[in-house]
């Protein structure tokens, strides 16, 4: 009896204090710099048998670590980072391999959230409404979306997804099935027969997302990972990694140019249609938009590239550069360098989900599959791009080129001469 009455002391003790933080966070939320947001919600849920005791330590175990969760939630959002917990952006363009190298952290375990291109969202509703994207509010728009959405706050991501969430509840979240957070127990609920089709995730089907359960599952991992192909310049995201509330850790992952190209005349066959006729017959134009365009996105990933290399005092111990042909050739080892930078643990879910991916089949390795037969992907471009295309991208990204560590080729026989490596053995020091 004794021993069960303490225990109703002790957890009567904890509910005190848990209401007393709830008390204080509610006072001051209105004051905080960062708006606090129903996908945020601060209220415990613990409920007590209808006589007032507790059954087992177990639950008194969960109301402890409940409140203590809560705590570090409230000092993060304060502006205190909570200790080990890591934020990490995988920074590229498209068709870098950046859908493959994101499942390193989304294979990481139960405790990372991942979330795949939720920048999407922003990027087609400015277009829609510009019709263009103006690159300085893009620039903002995407900063202040990943800001919130490594604290777990969707509400400004909301505004942008169409149709708009009803209730946090949505049914369009782009590519929702490529994070394994949100397909897993805590935000899967049953489809709703006919009110929504159910949504595939992977290997179930779920119901809507809601996102205040999301943002629930978020509050509870310990790391938070995001992969984005949309920020053009690496120095726009500086006040991330200035915030006191995160522990940013920016990870570029380049390809060389050539690939690039060679790869999206495969997959976005009607944005590339001029290339495509190009490499058909006649010359290029060296002046027009699209190879304007090639120009300016060698720059801003070079110039970012730069920037992360000289590590100025907010980038310091937090940048790292990765070449896709280094991961397609040793993967096991630049994933554990990965994991090395961030400070995570490199876990065996992520090394199994390595091994069983790198030997892609015909039947798997689509163009958006995250299954690569690795040593085929790094030189397969050089067959099918033609010497003339090759020359021009090395001729409108040739600093690009020099700086990642890419070989030019003087003609139609180097490039396809598998004998000669067009990649030089390179270490990009980011410690």
């Amino acid at each position: 009896m004794r021993i069960k009455y303490t225990i109703s002391i002790v957890f009567f003790v904890t509910l005190v204090i848990i209401e007393k933080e709830n008390n204080i966070i509610s006072r001051v939320s209105d004051k905080l710099t960062l708006k606090q947001t129903p996908q945020t919600p601060l209220q415990p849920h613990i409920q007590l048998k209808h006589n007032g005791s507790l059954t087992s330590l177990s639950k008194m175990d969960s109301a402890f670590t409940l409140m203590k969760r809560r705590l570090e939630n409230y000092s993060e959002h304060q502006g205190v980072a909570r200790r080990g917990r890591k934020h990490i952006l995988l920074l590229a363009t498209t068709r870098t391999g950046s859908s493959f190298v994101g499942e390193f952290f989304n294979q990481q375990g139960g405790n990372m959230f991942y979330l795949f291109e939720p920048l999407w969202h922003v990027e087609k509703m400015l277009t829609l409404e510009t019709g263009g994207t103006n690159a300085t509010v893009a620039a903002k728009a995407y900063r202040d979306v990943l800001q919130q959405l490594f604290l777990c706050d969707f509400s400004l991501l909301e505004s942008f997804i169409e149709p708009h969430p009803v209730n946090h509840i949505t049914t369009a979240l782009f590519r929702r099935e490529s994070s394994s957070s949100l397909c897993a127990d805590s935000v899967c609920s049953p489809p709703i027969k006919g009110v929504f089709e159910p949504y595939h995730c992977r290997t179930r089907r779920c119901g809507p997302l809601n996102l205040t359960m999301a943002s629930e599952s978020c509050l509870q991992k310990d790391h938070r990972a995001i992969k984005s192909v949309r920020v053009r310049q690496l120095e726009t995201l500086r006040p991330l990694a200035e915030d006191p509330r995160l522990d940013m850790k920016f990870i570029q992952l380049v390809r060389d140019p050539r690939a690039v190209l060679a790869s999206r005349m495969v997959a976005f066959e009607a944005k590339y249609r001029n290339w495509k006729k190009w490499a058909k017959g006649g010359d290029v134009p060296i002046d027009d938009d699209e190879v304007r365009k090639l120009k300016g996105n060698c720059d801003n990933i070079r110039m970012s590239a730069e920037m992360g290399l000289r590590q100025p005092p907010w980038l310091r111990r937090r940048y790292m550069l990765v070449r896709y042909e280094d991961i397609a050739r040793f993967p096991m080892r630049k994933a554990n360098e990965m994991y090395q930078f961030t400070g995570i643990p490199f876990t065996p879910q992520v090394k199994s989900w390595i091994l069983r991916n790198i030997q892609g089949s015909k039947k798997t390795s689509g163009v958006y599959s995250t299954q690569k037969n690795s040593s085929e992907q790094v030189e397969k471009w050089r067959f099918s791009l033609p010497f003339k295309i090759a020359q021009v991208v090395q001729n409108v990204c040739g600093p690009t080129l020099k700086l990642f560590g890419y070989k030019s080729v003087n003609s139609e026989e180097m490039l396809t001469d598998k004998s000669i490596s067009l990649i030089e053995d390179k270490v990009f020091n980011f410690l």
